[in-house]
């Protein structure tokens, strides 16, 4: 190696300034490779041919195996076995082209994509399957508007409903909202906001609740508010055994969300002197308005659906019962235990339609809650617009009144104001206060 190759490779400049390359200094001519960007997202021609003959050689390769080279068999395995084949000779065609980095980057992009059309694709056959099973029974009007007091198993389609079970759930979810909102929200604001030795030991007995059997939250309410004070089973037992179901679900999703407002928000409302219950009401919670929509969403979710807790708290009944406080009530998706255990396709058919009836229902709560909840910090609407313009307008009237004339603070008097009496604040002994 030459003195000047030396101070080529050594210096950041570029090599035609560092060395003038030609027959006159002796040094061969090197080019340095130009920097390509590579393309982040998109799909490429190269990638989709890339695609498409992983594909094809992953399945010949697979048939190839089950067939003729080894003993394999199932539909699984072939499945499992054709995708791993895949995913190497897709990543060996990339890798032709591009370093190792790209590489990752598109097995990884292709393995995220599997792993989402899975998710939406079991969503969609469970969705479509009960909406399927369910047509016979949801076209009737009938079946949203009766109970079954005075229908059985043998009666048709045009007979019976299930309004009571309808009824019922609404009610339910309703007392479990009321009590769960409320607590949860403020549990997950002290964990947030004072944090101590105490809020570490009920956060371990939050995460612990997470974990709890439905059955357990059931047989709870039912000692206590039952057998213990007498009461009889009603919608209201089962709204308690819910809430406790729904509570540590809120708890844990409201502290998660709490924790991702940023501090400085918090740290500059309490430099202009708000306090604390103040900071938090207005500058925290609106913060993470969205975040707690969800949360609630993912509580009502989790007690919407559960069946033992009512089964043991609110008993069983067919017909239609208004009152919470006293009588059996019944949910939906007991009615749809009840409906599908039943060998009559007719009430096979109820039990598919009740399923689909829960389904819509849960996605209108979910609707409503990200209306109300959706709006990002700082998203206003008209109203609220209209209200913080007024309140702008007082403001500033009353700094206009504060600097009239005569009423001013901060002015220094003129010169025929006379002298500044001085201020009486000597005490008797001769002494300033």
């Amino acid at each position: 190696m030459t003195i000047v190759e030396t101070v080529i490779q050594d210096t950041p400049t570029p090599i035609a300034q560092a060395a003038p390359a030609g027959p006159s200094s002796g040094v061969p001519e090197r080019v340095l490779p130009a920097d390509r960007p590579r393309r982040i997202g998109g799909v490429s021609r190269s990638a989709a041919l890339s695609l498409c003959g992983a594909t094809a050689s992953g399945l010949c390769v697979t048939v190839l195996l089950f067939g003729e080279l080894a003993p394999f068999s199932g539909g699984l395995g072939f499945a499992v076995t054709a995708y791993l084949a895949f995913l190497a000779i897709y990543a060996v065609l990339i890798g032709l082209e591009e370093d190792g980095q790209a590489v990752r980057d598109r097995v990884m992009t292709v393995v995220l994509w599997t792993a989402a059309t899975l998710l939406f694709s079991g969503l969609f056959l469970v969705v479509g399957f009960t909406a399927w099973r369910g047509r016979e029974a949801l076209p009737h009007g009938n079946f949203f508007t009766q109970d079954m007091q005075s229908s059985g198993p043998l009666d048709p389609l045009t007979h019976g409903g299930i309004a009571h079970a309808m009824l019922g759930t609404l009610t339910m979810i309703a007392i479990a909202l009321a009590i769960t909102v409320p607590l949860g929200l403020a549990c997950a604001v002290y964990l947030n906001q004072i944090p101590g030795r105490f809020s570490r030991f009920v956060r371990t007995i939050v995460e612990a609740m997470t974990a709890l059997p439905s059955i357990v939250a059931g047989l709870m309410v039912y000692a206590t508010w039952i057998l213990g004070l007498g009461m009889q089973k009603s919608g209201l037992a089962a709204g308690f055994a819910i809430s406790v179901m729904m509570l540590p679900i809120v708890i844990r999703a409201s502290d998660v969300v709490l924790r991702l407002v940023p501090g400085t928000l918090t740290e500059a409302a309490e430099a202009l002197g708000a306090p604390r219950w103040r900071t938090v009401w207005h500058v925290v919670l609106p913060t993470a308005r969205s975040g707690l929509a969800t949360a609630v969403i993912l509580g009502t979710a989790r007690g919407i659906g559960e069946t033992s807790p009512v089964l043991l708290t609110a008993g069983f009944t067919a017909a239609l019962n208004a009152d919470p406080t006293s009588g059996p009530m019944v949910s939906l998706p007991l009615a749809v235990f009840n409906f599908v255990k039943s060998p009559e396709p007719t009430m096979i058919a109820r039990g598919f339609g009740a399923a689909a009836v829960l389904m819509a229902l849960v996605l209108v709560l979910f609707v409503i809650a990200r209306v109300i909840g959706g709006r990002g910090p700082g998203h206003q609407t008209k109203r609220q617009a209209r209200r913080t313009a007024r309140a702008s307008r007082r403001d500033v009237e009353r700094f206009d009144e504060l600097h009239a004339p005569g009423l001013s603070l901060f002015e220094k008097p003129g010169p025929d104001a006379g002298p500044i009496p001085a201020p009486a604040t000597a005490t008797a002994t001769g002494e300033n206060d």
